[in-house]
């Protein structure tokens, strides 16, 4: 299937008007999912510190068993 430089150029840009949609509302949801967190965690700061202590206790746990 040989194609010519126009027709790689047109299903390029084919391409580009599919994801970049999809990027956008993949960069927007993150966006949204931060300023959540961010909100959580000036609402819960000590539930946030508790909670990274024991995740860093438990990996400290299984990062000295090897």
């Amino acid at each position: 299937m040989d194609m010519n430089p126009q027709q790689v150029a047109d299903r390029a840009r084919q391409l580009q008007d599919r994801v970049v949609p999809q990027l956008d509302e993949a960069r927007q949801n993150l966006v949204d999912m931060n300023n959540r967190v961010v909100s959580f965690i000036r609402a819960n700061p000590g539930t946030c510190l508790l909670g990274a202590v024991a995740v860093g206790f438990l990996i400290g746990r299984i990062a000295s068993r090897r």
